[in-house]
């Protein structure tokens, strides 16, 4: 369990939300700040996006965001480093993603 968003949430070993439904917005937040990453509107485009994409059952790949016209890939680098679709995945509240080792 975490304190995330001002609530309670359950978290899996990697910090992964274990439940979607436990996201919002305050959530992505706090996982961000984790991140030491300070979300701004191109954060929450590329965000938005994975959770649109995850709604429709895509699985996502770095190239998928790169080309979706959201953002580049130097770009989506930018804004998550350190492996930017994992920690978008997880501020998303999404899970890890199958293409990230």
């Amino acid at each position: 369990m975490a304190t995330l968003g001002g609530k309670e949430v359950e978290v899996n070993d990697e910090g992964y939300l274990v439940n979607p439904d436990d996201w919002d917005k305050a959530v992505a937040g706090d996982l961000a700040k984790e991140m030491n990453i300070e979300l701004t509107d191109k954060h929450w485009a590329v965000i938005d996006y994975l959770r649109a994409q995850h709604d429709e059952g895509v699985e996502m790949t770095i190239r998928k965001v790169g080309k979706s016209g959201v953002v580049d890939i130097k770009g989506f680098y930018e804004l998550f480093p350190g492996g930017p679709l994992k920690n978008a995945s997880k501020i998303a509240g999404l899970s890890r993603p199958t293409s990230c080792v």
